[in-house]
């Protein structure tokens, strides 16, 4: 079966009852509440999707199975990129500088992370320490000179960004590729694995 949702969507419908019966209290609260899931990589069986609830805290995520037919709405990463959020925190403040020079970059580009979920769901996740989360669907290679190019444009932010680029064949983080090193951490539905070219992946499993 062919997953057509991709990590990092957020999707609603899932409720209390759909959970095991050992999951956390909190992460029945969450879904009581109405709060969307965040999919998740990991292979299911069909009819499933992986995903994420989220709780208040930072240690408080739990990963579960969502039925298909349970989904009454999804909202992608690059749905978020001009939803405006009245707080005054540096996450949102970065986004707003960042905004104009990620429009233009030629790549289709989202938010995820503590941002995407506020913005998303409208549900307070954002705090004065909070990095920002970006990525970016890089379905063409994008060369070791254009990630650093970008990286440095990332740089200066109100607070620190991370860019993950979603390639066919999973993600990488920009800050990686745009390094030295000669292989770089590639994620995908099954595992992670070091690469020389995330676009071209070898079959080098990580030790």
């Amino acid at each position: 079966m062919v997953n057509t949702f991709l990590a990092h969507d957020l999707l609603w419908g899932m409720t209390p009852q759909q959970l095991p019966a050992d999951a956390p209290a909190w992460a029945m609260q969450a879904l009581g509440l109405g709060q969307p899931v965040v999919v998740r990589r990991a292979l299911t069986a069909p009819g499933q999707v992986a995903v994420g609830v989220r709780g208040r805290t930072r240690e408080q995520r739990y990963a579960t199975l969502m039925q298909l037919s349970a989904i009454q709405r999804r909202v992608r990463p690059e749905d978020l990129c001009h939803i405006d959020c009245q707080r005054d925190l540096p996450a949102l403040r970065a986004l707003s500088r960042l905004r104009p020079m990620l429009d233009a970059c030629g790549w289709t580009w989202g938010i995820s992370g503590s941002a995407g979920f506020e913005l998303a769901s409208g549900i307070e996740a954002l705090h004065e320490r909070s990095d920002l989360d970006l990525i970016l669907r890089t379905p063409q290679p994008m060369d070791r000179v254009q990630a650093r190019d970008l990286l440095a444009r990332l740089e200066g932010s109100a607070c620190a960004v991370d860019m993950q680029l979603q390639t066919p064949f999973g993600a990488v983080a920009l800050r990686e590729w745009a390094g030295s090193s000669r292989r770089v951490l590639l994620k995908d539905d099954v595992q992670a694995r070091l690469v020389s070219n995330p676009w071209q992946p070898s079959l080098e499993q990580v030790a």
